[in-house]
This record gives structure tokens, C-alpha cells and sequence, in this order.
């Protein structure tokens, strides 16, 4: 009997495993940490649970993975922003891709570093601790830019970068929480504009 090209009995089947991972992101983002069951996430990615705990782990390191892969897709705008040549384009560009993210067509309304675990109770703690870590590794990557951009003179001496860099994450954070109740993407482009008026001159 020809058995060349069969998979060996046991062997769990073969999928494509970014293109599951993209999947359990969505669902992530959409539901959040606690609201996304195994279930919802299995038949998302479309693979067994035996075939999600052996390519990615329990549900806790599936999430991590989803969050590093959101970081690298639709949050990603964070580290273009922070390439910008002055403070001023920095903040500007990091709340124009806050909105852009949070507003993005076919995509869950809101951040996933926000809404994935604002609801979390005790099962959830983990979820929560790693996006709160998540969101303050964000904040350090602006406030050291900023720290830059008053060693060059591109801010004020007066200017406080870690103030700043909070500022700017919280602005964000409620364009992610606006936008997942509703908000359009117009709207809340606005809301970045005058955040930006009061901006400290160069």
C-alpha cells in the first residue's frame, strides 16, 4: 500500500499558523481576554483545541502571542511615530495611528491593549497585568524620545517627557475607548488635533 504524502495517524493536521494566530487576534480584540472562550478561538483559527495548546500553548500564551502580534500589525504604528525627526511629529503621528488603529475598516472598533481585559476579573489578571505592562513599555519608548528631544532642543528645557509621554497615552487610551462605543474615525481625529494645540514649542 502507498502511503508517500499521507500524514503518519496521530499526527495533528497542518494549518497555517499566522494566518491562526491573525485570527485569535481579531477575536482577542473583539472579546477580550475573558469573553473569548476556547471555543470561539479554536473555531476562529479553525483547528482543534489539541492543535492550539501544541502550537501555541494554553489560552494565557496564546493571548501574549496575539498581543505580539498586534504590536507588530495594527500597533505598529507606535514605533513609526517614534521615528519621527521632532517631538511635535512624533505625537502627532502616534495619536493620527492611535485613531487609525482604533477605527480600522474590518478590523474590532478600539485597541486590544485597551479593551482586551478592562472587564477582567481574577481569571483574568494575567491578561490585564501583561496589557498594563504592554501599554507601559509605550509610554517609556515616548518618554525616552522626548527626554531626546529636549537633550537636542527639539522641546523646551522646562519640558517634562515622562508628563508628556502620559499625556499622550492617555489621549490615545480615550480614542480607543471612544471609538470602540462608537466614534468615528473623523471625530476622533479632532479630539487628537486639539490635544496637539497646547503642544510645547520648540
Amino acid at each position: 500500500m502507498d502511503t508517500a504524502g499521507k500524514t503518519p495517524i496521530g499526527r495533528p493536521r497542518g494549518f497555517d499558523a499566522d494566518a491562526a494566530l491573525e485570527r485569535a487576534m481579531v477575536v482577542f480584540w473583539e472579546q477580550g481576554y475573558e469573553g473569548a472562550s476556547l471555543t470561539e478561538l479554536t473555531g476562529a483559527m479553525g483547528i482543534t483545541k489539541t492543535s492550539m495548546y501544541a502550537a501555541f500553548g494554553n489560552k494565557e500564551d496564546l493571548f501574549r502571542k496575539a498581543l505580539e502580534r498586534y504590536e507588530e500589525g495594527p500597533a505598529a504604528y507606535v514605533a513609526r511615530a517614534l521615528q519621527q525627526p521632532t517631538a511635535r511629529e512624533v505625537a502627532t503621528a502616534f495619536l493620527a495611528g492611535a485613531v487609525g488603529a482604533s477605527t480600522r475598516p474590518g478590523c474590532p472598533s478600539g485597541c486590544l491593549g485597551v479593551q482586551g481585559s478592562l472587564a477582567a476579573g481574577e481569571a483574568g489578571r494575567t491578561a490585564r497585568d501583561t496589557l498594563a505592562d504592554w501599554r507601559d513599555k509605550g509610554r517609556l519608548h515616548l518618554q525616552d524620545r522626548f527626554r531626546q528631544a529636549v537633550d537636542e532642543g527639539d522641546l523646551p528645557p522646562e519640558a517634562d517627557p515622562g508628563l508628556l509621554a502620559r499625556y499622550l497615552m492617555t489621549v490615545a487610551n480615550g480614542i480607543a475607548v471612544q471609538a470602540a462605543g462608537g466614534a468615528g474615525r473623523d471625530e476622533l481625529q479632532q479630539v487628537a488635533d486639539v490635544a496637539l494645540r497646547n503642544w510645547p514649542p520648540a
